[in-house]
């Protein structure tokens, strides 16, 4: 082989592994600036939790406690209080039973009222027997659960079954 073609090959070569690094360089660059701006773009949207300071007095407030106890299957049937307790004193005549589904809702007898404790939901209501309950405590809708800060409390679910008579 001749030595001119001997260089003339190693030179292609060279030019074509130039060619791919550049390619390479690019698709590279690209994919770290994509990721780089998902990146940002989640920082920034949890920013505001991540951005301040959490303590017990500016987190939402939270259920608790509930009785009849979430889940419970061997509930009495008949007139009951259902108690919902927050991790917070709450604002008085303040608060969102929701319907979790069609007919899920017992009827009631009053209106809800706060203990002296200002923690604890009551509701009055009269239970049928072998049915299934639940209530939405705020929801995505409803906010009426409110700390005495006026911020809602975290949405939960509630249900429960009552027994045979």
């Amino acid at each position: 082989m001749d030595p001119g073609e001997v260089f003339k090959r190693q030179e292609h070569e060279i030019s074509l592994t130039r060619v791919r690094t550049c390619r390479e360089f690019v698709l590279i660059s690209y994919m770290k600036t994509t990721f780089c701006t998902l990146s940002l773009v989640a920082v920034c949207q949890f920013l505001p939790v991540f951005g301040r300071a959490q303590d017990i007095d500016s987190a939402a407030a939270v259920v608790v406690k509930t009785v009849p106890e979430a889940g419970s299957k061997e509930v009495a049937p008949g007139t009951v209080e259902i108690r919902v307790s927050f991790s917070k004193e709450m604002k008085d005549q303040s608060w969102s039973w929701s319907s979790a589904w069609d007919d899920s809702m017992p009827k009631t007898v009053g209106k809800p009222r706060y203990e002296a404790d200002g923690r604890t939901c009551v509701l009055k209501v009269t239970l049928e027997p072998n049915k299934t309950y639940g209530y939405w405590l705020n929801s995505q809708k409803f906010h009426g659960f409110q700390d005495k800060q006026g911020r809602p409390a975290l949405p939960y679910l509630l249900t429960f079954r009552t027994k045979n008579e």
